[in-house]
């Protein structure tokens, strides 16, 4: 039904390191490249290779809330000290991507219908992400992302264990700082306070 998913890892050789990590206050959007350590990002709706087969957002600028872009920052510093890091597929989605999504899909497991919610990543609450080692080779997880089977389900039965066990990794790593899990998509995870925040509408 869907183009296969070709990898589409983002250059960031050319932007600086920070020499500290991301401080913000209030509920602004910030930029995850101000994390520290920075995570990898291959930002799928970036770029055609994605499940609509054509590229959605017209700049790399993945962005969060600042108070989960914080705790996405604590959650990076932990797998560090583990060896590890995360990659971001995807983070805040302008309410228009969201609603071309929903027409494509129109399925609430795993598409969020803007007009009942407006969805969590367009809230800028919302991050996709998956776990990488430290030379930013992929953990094999139970799915590619965007996978819309029940085998990306949280705990879906007959994954292979080394599978299963990097999934359960990444969830524990997230939930630790505020993080839950979306039972459908192993790779999505909201903000705990994420109803609060309102809606996006750029």
């Amino acid at each position: 039904m869907f183009r296969p998913f070709v990898s589409f890892l983002i250059a960031l050789a050319l932007v600086p390191e920070q020499a500290a990590p991301l401080q913000c206050t209030g509920i602004e959007l910030v930029s995850l490249l101000q994390l520290e350590p920075r995570p990898l990002f291959e930002l799928r709706y970036a770029s055609p290779y994605n499940f609509l087969g054509t590229t959605l957002y017209p700049q790399l600028d993945p962005q969060l809330r600042c108070p989960v872009a914080l705790a996405l920052q604590q959650v990076q510093q932990d797998l560090a000290a583990q060896g590890l890091g995360l990659k971001v597929w995807d983070a805040y989605r302008p309410l228009a991507v969201q609603q071309a999504m929903w027409d494509a899909i129109r399925n609430p497991r795993y598409v969020s219908d803007p007009a009942v919610n407006a969805g969590r990543h367009t809230r800028g609450t919302a991050v996709d992400v998956t776990l990488v080692d430290r030379r930013g080779n992929l953990l094999p997880m139970p799915t590619d992302f965007d996978d819309f089977s029940e085998a990306a389900h949280v705990d879906a039965a007959g994954i292979a264990p080394e599978r299963a066990a990097n999934a359960r990794r990444l969830r524990e790593a997230m939930t630790r700082r505020g993080f839950q899990a979306f039972p459908t998509e192993w790779w999505h995870f909201d903000w705990k306070n994420w109803t609060e925040l309102p809606v996006m509408r750029r």
